[in-house]
């Protein structure tokens, strides 16, 4: 490639579609009162089932997106995702009951295929030994989305809940126009891959990605790490207004904490650790961190040493990126896409399974009559997850192919 305005625009790309995600997330559990009606428990559990219904239809079609963009270029794939994406905000900012934000959310997973997307480009200009440092700066990206989301989600959301969805909108609408006029095709005749019905769906290529070296047990690996830190955005805002009684606008700035230590995490130091340790020690250490922090969490009823605690629990980052360079050194060229829809369908396998099982955790420890008062429970449930995936990851580093990861 002659010109890095497309990395550029790729990046920009992940970065404000994760503002527009940042936008609306203080503000969820405000629009679910306001069209549902009933107490934060209810809304809590309500959130769940809109993340649920979006995740199911990530896990579907992830791996549809990622073949497609294997055939017909990644350009069409991310325009069409960012135009419907458009589409699916204003929905949600003029729905009237909880059925048609149930819609919209089904809508917006089918076509959330920008950041698997992205990975894949990058994947497909960058060279293997360089793959974890592009994976993170996608990821730092995201991370950069989320320092300015939240925050003017609180602010937009304290004037009124459906703001934020509108601004979204915008930010979808103008990053497609960018990406008309700026985005060129990374897939070549040498890479491209006909489409097969058979590898475009979550099953078929999970078995034809399992045929490559470890790659299963990895996937198992990233899966609980996932299910794990997807516990932070699907109870972070209910976690925070039953523990320390957060505004919206606390809960944005909250969040800009930490996704601005994800942005320094993932668009630098990763760097630095992965060029010093490798792929594979670098899982080993942050997983520690993840372990550490998600027990502090199950407890503390300090929200200054809730906010102390970001940074540390951002270091854990780090893994999925770090996994995703391993991963992706095991595949073909002509299958960096597929495999990143793969990915994009454990990912929502996950928030799938994390925003129903953790919201749930979360209404049976906070609601009238409960056992023992305590929010914290979901990331004491997410720490023992952390603890099986972090078993599996040394089981597979000890065998005979460690030598082939990294």
């Amino acid at each position: 490639m002659t010109s890095r305005l497309p990395v550029v625009f790729i990046l920009l790309t992940v970065m404000i579609d994760a503002m527009g995600i940042g936008l609306i997330i203080p503000v969820m559990p405000g629009l679910i009162l306001d069209v549902q009606g009933g107490d934060l428990a209810n809304a809590a559990l309500w959130g769940g089932l809109l993340s649920f219904s979006f995740a199911v239809m990530q896990f579907i079609c992830g791996p549809l997106v990622g073949n497609l963009s294997d055939w017909y270029g990644r350009r069409p794939v991310l325009l069409v995702s960012l135009f419907i994406m458009t589409l699916d905000y204003l929905v949600m900012a003029v729905a009237g009951s909880i059925w048609l934000l149930l819609i919209g959310r089904i809508v917006g997973g089918i076509t959330a295929a920008t950041q698997s997307t992205a990975a894949a480009y990058m994947a497909d200009t960058s060279p293997p030994e360089k793959r974890g440092a592009s994976f993170g700066l996608v990821s730092a990206a995201l991370g950069l989305g989320f320092v300015m989301g939240p925050p003017v989600g609180g602010l937009l959301g304290d004037i009124d809940v459906r703001a934020p969805f509108y601004a979204a909108a915008a930010l979808a609408f103008g990053n497609f126009i960018l990406g008309y006029f700026v985005l060129t095709e990374s897939v070549t005749d040498e890479t491209r891959r006909p489409f097969d019905i058979k590898r475009a769906n979550p099953f078929g290529a999970l078995r034809q990605i399992r045929e490559l070296h470890c790659l299963g047990k990895l996937l198992c690996v990233l899966l609980l790490y996932q299910l794990a830190f997807n516990t932070y955005p699907a109870v972070w805002p209910y976690f925070t207004i039953a523990r320390f009684e957060w505004s919206p606008l606390m809960i944005g700035l909250s969040l800009t904490v930490f996704g601005l230590s994800m942005a320094l995490v993932q668009g630098g130091l990763i760097r630095v650790i992965i060029a010093r340790f490798g792929e594979v020690s670098t899982v080993n250490i942050v997983f520690f961190f993840a372990v550490g922090s998600l027990a502090v969490l199950g407890f503390i009823s300090n929200g200054t040493l809730a906010l102390m605690l970001i940074p540390f629990a951002a270091l854990a980052a780090m893994t999925v990126p770090a996994l995703q360079a391993i991963m992706s050194k095991q595949t073909p060229e002509n299958a960096q896409g597929e495999l990143q829809g793969i990915f994009t369908s454990v990912g929502a396998l996950a928030m799938i399974i994390t925003p129903i099982s953790m919201t749930s955790i979360f209404a049976v420890f906070t609601k009238d009559g409960a056992p023992v008062f305590l929010p914290g429970a979901p990331f004491l449930a997410a720490l023992c997850l952390t603890l099986v995936g972090l078993l599996i990851f040394r089981g597979v580093t000890r065998d005979k192919t460690q030598s082939s990861l990294g």
